[in-house]
């Protein structure tokens, strides 16, 4: 009897360390010197190199990029009972902080020009709920929002705005940095991103004041007296110096990263974008994305299950587009503010294998498999 032959498996987006081995270099260095935790020399250090990478003027290293997005409502005075608008079409870790914050998030919708917040749905909800707090804003799957007519908006309101960038560092918008608009950024480093620390996040502002004091919240609000003392309450929210060691080496590689995940991109445009009801996510003359996730719309009788069923039947990972906010368990309760296209986008998405360790021949078996199914389905 033979075996049966298990097919090479192709993740979603998994961590990628450099070639040249940058990672283990600043990490050894943490050991050598016996810097291990919790802060030291990579962690100042990547604070600086990030924020020079994207043009800002200061950084914050943290746990996580939910932890940033906290510390980014707090600096903002983000507190009980104030109104955030939150994009509904994001992962929950943009939400979850309002919430630490015993503030109300109120979802707007997406567009289909951008995926993003949707400025008419924004401007609506102002009309409806004038007294705002903060707008958070997300770049999805690396994709910018408007972010002039966004901030033309808010700036009219007097009105904090929070980039949650965790999914885009890498991409411009007309020449700038995601993150690096609005009054506070959020990156983050977790294990999918398109770099990664195994875990962490940044906070970055050109406000060097409020991230000097987002560090002393982040390290437990321990004043500066010879005895343990708090003022404030505090958090252990920052990142370690082993973690940081690896972002150090992971920021040199970025660059590659990006023009990998472009390459995979164009490679899907090019071999899918001819069947009958695909539409890939959009690109606008003012972005130029990281392309971290590819992601398409199936307006056919191609379903998004069928295709994720399949190929996870090949060994293939894949996954719906977020599902909104507003239709989660825990969040319906909030207002939302828009028109069901993050509804659309949920319903009929798709994000396909964008692991910048994929070959073209990994490429072409997931091109072949959709093309089966698509032909298959419409024949029926």
């Amino acid at each position: 009897m033979t075996a049966k032959v298990e097919k090479k498996r192709i993740f979603l987006s998994s961590p990628h360390m450099s070639n040249e081995g940058y990672e283990q270099h600043f990490v050894q260095e943490a050991f050598d010197t016996n810097w291990i935790a919790p802060l030291g020399e990579n962690v100042n250090q990547f604070e600086k190199e990030l924020a020079a990478k994207v043009g800002s003027k200061d950084a914050a290293a943290l746990s996580s990029g939910t932890a940033a997005i906290h510390l980014a409502l707090k600096a903002a005075g983000v507190g009980e009972g104030d109104i955030v608008f939150c994009p509904s079409l994001t992962f929950s870790a943009t939400a979850n902080p309002i919430i630490y914050q015993n503030a109300t998030p109120v979802f707007i919708d997406s567009d289909y020009k951008t995926w993003n917040m949707s400025p008419e749905a924004l401007e609506e909800a102002f009309e409806k709920y004038p007294e705002v707090k903060a707008v958070i804003v997300v770049h999805l799957y690396g994709l910018s929002a408007d972010m002039d007519r966004i901030m033309e908006i808010c700036d009219k309101h007097n009105v904090a705005v929070i980039e949650d960038a965790a999914e885009s560092l890498g991409t411009y918008y007309k020449g700038r940095h995601t993150g690096t608009i609005g009054d506070f950024g959020i990156f983050s480093f977790n294990g999918n991103k398109i770099i990664t620390t195994s875990g962490g996040g940044m906070l970055v502002s050109d406000n060097e004041e409020m991230i000097a004091k987002t560090r002393f919240w982040a390290t437990q609000s321990r004043d500066n007296a010879r005895h343990y003392q708090h003022s404030e309450l505090g958090y252990n929210y920052r990142m370690s110096n082993i973690v940081a060691g690896i972002g150090r080496g992971q920021l040199k590689v970025l660059d590659d990263r990006v023009e990998k995940k472009r390459y995979i991109f164009e490679y899907y445009k090019r071999e899918l974008s001819k069947l009958e009801g695909i539409e890939f996510m959009p690109t606008n003359e003012w972005d130029e994305p990281n392309y971290w996730l590819s992601s398409l719309l199936l307006n056919s009788k191609v379903r998004p299950n069928e295709i994720i069923d399949t190929l996870e039947e090949e060994n293939i990972e894949s996954r719906p587009v977020w599902k909104p906010m507003h239709l989660q368990p825990f969040f319906k309760k909030y207002d939302y503010v828009g028109e069901k296209v993050s509804e659309r986008l949920f319903e009929n998405g798709v994000c396909l294998p964008s692991d910048t360790k994929m070959t073209d021949e990994d490429l072409e078996r997931i091109c072949k498999i959709i093309k089966q199914i698509h032909e298959e389905r419409l024949r029926g």
